[in-house]
């Protein structure tokens, strides 16, 4: 990874700030540190970041308080949130807010370095990430006038090399490609932000079982909480599924609520 890529880290905890700092500068990105919000607001009126680390708890100004100035300079600038259990409801928020995603203290090295290749390589390529997605749809057009007629997600599954059959999830009209990070729904391509694939990816290995608050935060986000506080976490992102999966976010008929121990999909 080139060391244009540059990403500011905002924590008042010193250990904290220069240990990402650090794991940043090893992976050969140029990092950048702040003790606080108005040390972090002059590097950023001096230009822009690709990416930035922001902590919740600071003093004087909190992470609540910078972000909607940041998001005033830089729109399309993401931020990923630094927080620990104590602040998960502020986490939330700070995702409501325009947040990118939040990574949970302590760090790990490995989700952090592939959560910042992640969203790098969306913010690097929209326009090949669109002529990607148009040669798709024009290969699935192809693929349908050989097939003379629709051709299933289950059809192009089984059109692939035995070799990418790990990549892809299936169950009903849901296809999940892993490396892409992309949803297929029947024909129709479904944009998931942050963490919201990774809660679908696990829904759909469990699917048709339940997957209780905790297992959920877990395997899709790689941090233990207690039950009322996964519920809550879980609460957010299966209301950011439902909002592009479901036909009717009142009534959902895919992502349903198991009252009192967590959620099922039906696909």
């Amino acid at each position: 990874m080139s060391a244009s890529h540059s990403i500011l880290v905002v924590d008042d905890e010193p250990g904290i700030r220069l240990t990402l700092a650090q794991i940043l500068q090893d992976a050969g990105y140029a990092a950048s540190t702040a003790a606080d919000g108005r040390e972090a607001l002059d590097y950023l009126r001096a230009g822009p970041y690709d990416l930035v680390f922001m902590d919740l708890r600071m003093p004087d100004m909190d992470g609540l308080t910078l972000l909607p100035e940041v998001r005033r300079l830089y729109p399309d600038m993401p931020v990923l949130i630094l927080t620990g259990h104590a602040t998960i409801d502020s986490a939330v928020e700070a995702v409501r807010q325009g947040a990118r995603d939040y990574l949970y203290k302590p760090m790990d090295p490995a989700r952090i370095l592939a959560r910042v290749r992640e969203i790098l390589a969306e913010r690097k390529q929209p326009q090949r990430r669109r002529e990607i997605i148009a040669q798709i749809s024009r290969l699935l057009t192809e693929l349908q006038e050989i097939d003379g007629g629709p051709l299933s997600p289950a059809a192009l599954l089984q059109s692939l090399p035995v070799a990418n059959s790990t990549r892809f999830l299936q169950r009903g009209q849901l296809t999940l490609d892993l490396e892409a990070r992309t949803v297929l729904l029947g024909k129709s391509l479904i944009p998931l932000p942050g963490s919201a694939f990774d809660y679908l990816v696990t829904l759909v290995r469990h699917s048709p079982r339940t997957v209780s608050y905790q297992t959920l935060v877990f395997e899709s986000q790689g941090t233990q909480l207690s039950r009322l506080e996964a519920q809550e976490m879980t609460r957010w992102w299966i209301h950011q599924l439902r909002k592009v999966l479901e036909p009717d976010l009142n009534r959902p008929t895919m992502i349903l609520t198991v009252r009192g121990m967590g959620y099922r999909l039906i696909a």
